[in-house]
C-alpha cells in the first residue's frame, strides 16, 4: 500500500509542477493546489498505515501496543487542509481580480500593473 501512495504522491508533484510552469494563472493555482494535496498525501503516508488499530490505551494494557495509528499526522493534515483552502480561495479571488484589471490570464503579459 505504501508503494501505490508514494507513486501516486510522485505522480501527483511532477504534475503540480508541470502545471506551475505554465504561462497561464489558472494552470498556476491548479498546480499549487495539487502540490498540497501531495504533501499532505505524503505526511499521511509517513505517519504509517495501520487499519481498525485506533491509538487508544485499555484499561487493562496501561499502554499502547504496536501497531497503532499516529493521530499526529492526521491532525496536521486537517490543519493543512484548512490553511489550504484559505490560500486557495485568495489566490482564485485573486486571479479573478486579476483576470478583471488585465484582460488576460497569461502571466507574460501581465507584466505592467498601470492599465
Amino acid at each position: 500500500m505504501e508503494v501505490i501512495l508514494a507513486v501516486v504522491v510522485g505522480g501527483l508533484y511532477a504534475a503540480g509542477l508541470y502545471l506551475m510552469m505554465r504561462r497561464s494563472i489558472v494552470k498556476l493555482i491548479i498546480g499549487l493546489m495539487l502540490l498540497g494535496h501531495a504533501a499532505n498525501l505524503l505526511i499521511f503516508t509517513a505517519g504509517r498505515l495501520t487499519r481498525g488499530r485506533p491509538p487508544i490505551i485499555t484499561a487493562e494494557a496501561g499502554k499502547l501496543i504496536e501497531p497503532y495509528a499516529d493521530p499526529l499526522p492526521q491532525a496536521l493534515i486537517l490543519t493543512a487542509i484548512v490553511i489550504g483552502f484559505g490560500v486557495q480561495a485568495f489566490a482564485i479571488v485573486l486571479l479573478r481580480r486579476a483576470y478583471q484589471t488585465v484582460g488576460t490570464d497569461d502571466l507574460d503579459e501581465m507584466r505592467a500593473t498601470d492599465t
